[in-house]
């Protein structure tokens, strides 16, 4: 019995759930969830995925993100590759006309005299002032000339539409200081600047100071700079064989030559790189490092100078300087040019520049000591005697050879 009473009042509760008023109020409770934003009919949180709270999700996308990045990714590379194969075909359609082009140019086509582009270009110009500037080494402004002769005739063959390629600029200066590299180094920059092959034509000078640095990190920058400095000239590395210090296989030098190598191997249309030292070491240089060697096509190497061949540079300064040696001066000067290339420390043209200054300051000292201690002529000086170097200025360096100590005569 009470079985059967406890049946009615389940069926009599499930009757009253599906009562219109119950309906109702379950509309009513689910229109305020959603009212008040939640698009969960249960209340509680969304399932759609937020990430979650491992720091790793980041690392994931979805996988329509995933596939659009791959699908723009190829394109990129099939846009890519159409360019690159357009570009080469318009290389092989200009390669063509040029070959028609120059299959159909008759042989006797004007193209110009050489002395048009040489004074055209200013490379005469240039030619005369290295002859100018520089005496005697006959062979070094002969190499010269041959490079410029080969500037010359490749700019004539591009104009006609030849196939031309840069040649080797880098070049090797050997010899004894004083012979004039530098001088010939930037005669070469401002040729190849009048040519063409170089944006400026300037020289950077540098030494081992100025590439290698003191300490680990150091010397990437140092010659970096350097190189960045001589870009669009020509840069001249003197005495390059210190750069290699064969004795320590910890030596920084190293790190700047293996920079150096890279840029000469490529940049070698932007840089020309000259390196420069006695013929001896910069052999033994060549030796450690055949890189170098190989990557140089100019050799040239500057013979010393004769006794002559000084006078005659002493009085190229003189000039320069506006001052006139007496004719029974120069058979003077010769005598303390040829004593002194017998002792150490000879350095051809720098010797003759010492020279020059120190006959310079006998000159002053004994035109001083004539008008203004002697008080000669008033103290009124002649512009002739403001000008004039005589055998007696010469004399002193003489006797100064003749009278030092043996250890001393270097000094003189």
């Amino acid at each position: 019995m009470k079985l059967s009473a406890l049946a009615l009042a389940v069926c009599v509760a499930n009757a009253a759930a599906f009562s219109p008023g119950h309906s109702s109020f379950t509309s009513r409770v689910s229109s305020e969830l959603f009212e008040q934003g939640n698009p969960n009919p249960f209340g509680t949180k969304s399932l759609d995925y937020t990430g979650g709270d491992d720091p790793n999700n980041k690392n994931y996308k979805k996988l329509h993100e995933a596939l659009n990045e791959a699908d723009t990714e190829r394109r990129k590379e099939k846009e890519a590759a159409e360019q690159r194969e357009r570009a080469a075909e318009i290389r092989r359609e200009e390669r063509m006309r040029k070959i028609q082009y120059m299959q159909e140019m008759p042989d006797d086509t004007p193209a110009g005299t050489v002395d048009e582009f040489m004074f055209k270009e200013g490379v005469q110009d240039q030619l005369t002032k290295l002859d100018q500037d520089l005496v005697g080494l006959i062979p070094v402004k002969q190499r010269v000339k041959e490079i410029a002769a080969l500037l010359v005739l490749d700019k004539m063959r591009r104009k006609l539409g030849f196939e031309t390629s840069v040649p080797s600029l880098h070049m090797s200066f050997t010899g004894a200081p004083g012979t004039g590299k530098t001088t010939v180094a930037v005669r070469m920059g401002q040729i190849l600047a009048k040519m063409g092959y170089s944006r400026r034509g300037h020289v950077v000078l540098a030494t081992r100071d100025d590439l290698v640095g003191q300490y680990v990190g150091h010397t990437a920058p140092k010659t970096k700079e350097m190189i960045k400095k001589a870009m669009g000239g020509v840069l001249l590395v003197d005495e390059a064989y210190y750069l290699y210090n064969a004795a320590n296989d910890r030596d920084y030098g190293q790190e700047s030559i293996e920079i150096l190598l890279n840029v000469m191997e490529n940049n070698q249309d932007d840089l020309v790189v000259a390196v420069a030292g006695y013929k001896d070491r910069m052999d033994k240089f060549f030796s450690y490092i055949p890189g170098m060697m190989s990557r140089i096509g100019n050799h040239i190497d500057f013979p010393n100078y004769n006794a002559d061949e000084l006078v005659k540079i002493s009085e190229v300064m003189a000039k320069e300087l506006e001052y006139d040696i007496a004719p029974d001066a120069f058979p003077v000067f010769k005598n303390y040019i040829e004593k002194r290339m017998n002792l150490p420390y000879f350095s051809n043209a720098r010797t003759v520049r010492n020279a020059m200054d120190r006959a310079r300051m006998n000159s002053a000292i004994r035109t001083f000591d004539k008008f203004a201690i002697q008080g000669e002529n008033g103290g009124v000086c002649s512009v002739n005697d403001l000008k004039s170097i005589t055998a007696a200025d010469f004399q002193v360096l003489v006797d100064d050879i003749d009278n030092a100590d043996v250890d001393k005569r270097i000094f003189a």
